[in-house]
Parts: structure tokens; C-alpha cells; sequence
């Protein structure tokens, strides 16, 4: 039976999208690069035959030449040189380190981390940043420009953009072209808004950071949250 006619949730690239990579095995992914099999089997079938003869060693697979691979009916010279170029890549990928994540966990890293991209802005603009529970940064995302209001700034989307991201903890940063570093009565309402935001949802709010060209006010520095 071709994969098309597959169920949808037992279809490889379906499965990929609903579950992510981790959710598929090795044939499953393999089918997925070389797209198709042949009359007389899919992708699928095709991959774990090819397998099974590399004992389900993916590093067994990625020493086959191009005309081992080729031997196997339904899979071509494009089939062939996909399925090498995947291996090799995944060698490359163990041979590099890892990306360290930057550590957020105090103001002067937040500061550091936001000032370059602040520093000769004539408008406000409104950050958050997202961590994981070791203020490790996972991304950093713009919530508004032009000014800090409650409208500008939606909660909502703050805590739906920590959740679809797997974020723990969260801290908002903005910035105030007047160069003055004060909170104002704006800024403690929406800070107070999205701590109690957080404390609901069980994330940590690490802290609400108003960046200026050489200064900046930390509300968890000055013992605010």
C-alpha cells in the first residue's frame, strides 16, 4: 500500500508534525528524505529493508557506497546520494560543540543582552525573554513599539510564547529613550499584571528590566518582585 493511502496519524510526515522527530524511527525519518518507494513497496519498507542489512546501525549505513545503496530496487542515484549526505551530516553535527546558551540570570545580563539592541532607539520598544529554570535563553521576542501600555503589552501572548516554547521563566525588558531609567506607574502595572500572569501559570517571572544608554532599573534588584 503506497503511504498516501496510509492512515494520516501513521503517515511519516504527519507523525512528524504532530509529534516531532523523537516521535519517528530511523526508517520512518529515512523515508521522509527520500520521499518514495517503488511499486512494489514504500519508503518505509524500503528503508527498514535497507536497514536490516546495516543490522540497524545507522552508522553501518553511512559507510555504504552509493552503488551498494543503488543495488536495492526503488532507490536511485537522488535516493542514494540523500540518504549519504543525511549520514555525513549527522557526523559533522557530533563533531561540533554544542551552542552554549547565554546565562540571564542576573539584571546586568539582561542589560548586556538588550542594551546593543536599544541603545539608539528613539521609541520605546517592549521585550520578553524567554529561559529555561537555569536562565539559560531560549529566544528573545518583541512585543511592541511606540510605548508601554497594557494594550501594546498582551499577557496573553506573553505566557502562550513562554508555553509553545517551553519556556520556565520569563523576564520583560523595555526601554525609555529619555534616558531615564525611573519606572514609571505604567511600567509597575503591567509588571504587577504579569507577575501575578505568571505566578498562575507557575512560571517564574525573573524580573521586569527598564534599559537606558549606560543605566538600567531592575525590579528584582530593587527588591520588587
Amino acid at each position: 500500500m503506497n503511504i498516501n493511502e496510509w492512515a494520516v496519524e501513521d503517515r511519516p510526515r504527519e507523525k512528524l508534525i504532530a509529534y516531532g522527530c523523537a516521535g519517528l524511527s530511523n526508517a520512518e525519518l529515512l523515508a521522509i528524505l527520500i520521499g518514495s518507494g517503488s511499486s512494489k513497496e514504500s519508503a518505509v519498507d524500503l528503508m527498514k529493508r535497507v536497514l536490516n542489512d546495516c543490522d540497524n546501525n545507522l552508522n553501518t549505513l553511512g559507510k555504504m557506497s552509493l552503488e551498494e545503496l543503488e543495488q536495492y530496487h526503488g532507490m536511485g542515484p537522488a535516493k542514494a546520494v540523500t540518504i549519504l549526505a543525511a549520514c555525513e551530516l549527522g557526523k559533522r553535527r557530533q563533531l561540533e560543540e554544542a551552542k552554549k546558551r547565554r546565562d540571564l540570570g542576573s539584571p546586568q545580563a539582561i542589560y548586556d543582552l538588550m542594551h546593543p539592541k536599544m541603545q539608539d532607539l528613539d521609541t520605546e520598544e517592549a521585550w520578553i525573554i524567554l529561559m529555561n529554570q537555569n536562565f539559560k535563553l531560549i529566544k528573545t521576542e518583541l512585543l511592541s513599539r511606540g510605548g508601554l501600555t497594557e494594550t501594546a503589552v498582551d499577557i496573553r501572548l506573553i505566557i502562550k510564547s513562554a508555553l509553545l516554547n517551553n519556556a520556565t521563566t520569563i523576564a520583560l525588558c523595555h526601554n525609555h529613550p529619555s534616558n531615564n531609567a525611573r519606572a514609571s506607574k505604567e511600567d509597575d502595572r503591567i509588571t504587577e499584571k504579569l507577575k501575578n500572569a505568571c505566578e498562575l501559570m507557575r512560571l517564574y517571572f525573573l524580573d521586569h528590566v527598564i534599559i537606558t544608554d549606560g543605566a538600567y532599573y531592575s525590579y528584582r534588584e530593587r527588591g520588587r518582585l
